[in-house]
């Protein structure tokens, strides 16, 4: 498997946690040589590709720039299940503890998932739980943000180039990866990865699912961000939204952030952190 470059490395420190009495790995892990785990991240085909969404709006993006901290990837038993337990019971646990800005529309539209980071070393068994934060970065484009998402949009022959500074801080914690492969097992030697899936089209809606369908029912669209565009433009922050946008459309925008975060079509517990 080939894997991107990152757009931006601080400097990482690793840590492998063995986790008080839960540190009973099972005698095969145990004895078995440590591998190394890649953690990617991915905007999917919405992000590399572009999209319509719910309403009729091409959306193409140049960069989405997200800044991941306090990533933790875990061997749990049980398996980690989001939606019933608080935190994973984790036998293992590696962290990647410094923030690291990644663009996950660099490349083209067959482009890889991001890699963010690599960890040498990982205690070898099934890493079936992953978290991480988003945090504003102190320098770079995103510098500030979070979430940043640059572009364009266009419908009926009207073009608006966006840019969306979101300075929410957001957590999400997760449970196994779902997905048309298995992700995570490292066995000695070998190299396994772990992937932090970001669902844009919860945002946008999706232009290609029906009108009644969840992903449009609950979806913001893009005309509410159209409507406060100048001379072809808009650039709003969080601030901005709160203040031009409608209580109900701010409303469901601050619904739908928190549901970013998935491991490939695997859930998350979500949350605002501030």
């Amino acid at each position: 498997m080939s894997f991107r470059r990152v757009l931006q490395v601080a400097p990482i420190a690793l840590a492998l946690l063995a986790c008080g009495q839960e540190d009973t790995v099972n005698s095969a892990q145990t004895d078995s040589p440590p591998g190394k785990l890649v953690i990617t991240a991915n905007g999917e085909d919405f992000v590399r590709q572009g999209f319509v969404s719910k309403d009729g709006w091409q959306i193409d993006f140049d960069s989405v720039y997200v800044t991941l901290a306090d990533l933790k990837a875990y061997q749990t038993d049980p398996p980690f299940e989001p939606e019933k337990q608080v935190q994973p019971k984790a036998q293992q646990t590696v962290e990647v503890s410094s923030p690291i800005t990644v663009d996950l529309a660099a490349g083209d539209e067959d482009a890889e998932p991001v890699v963010v980071a690599e960890i040498d070393d990982a205690p070898s068994g099934r890493y079936n739980a992953l978290s991480w934060t988003m945090v504003p970065p102190t320098d770079g484009p995103a510098a500030g943000y979070p979430l940043m998402l640059v572009g364009t949009a266009t419908k009926d022959g009207e073009s608006i180039d966006f840019q969306l500074q979101m300075d929410e801080n957001l957590g999400f914690v997760c449970g196994d990866f779902i997905g048309d492969t298995r992700k995570g097992i490292v066995t000695g030697g070998q190299t396994a990865d772990v992937e932090a899936t970001f669902h844009f089209d919860h945002l946008f809606g999706d232009g290609d699912a029906p009108a009644d369908d969840e992903i449009n029912t609950g979806a913001l669209g893009f005309e509410p961000i159209a409507a406060l565009a100048e001379n072809g433009a808009v650039s709003l922050t969080s601030s901005d939204l709160e203040q031009n946008l409608n209580k109900e459309d701010y409303k469901t925008l601050q619904t739908l952030l928190p549901s970013l975060g998935h491991v490939g079509e695997g859930h998350c517990e979500e949350t605002l952190l501030n």
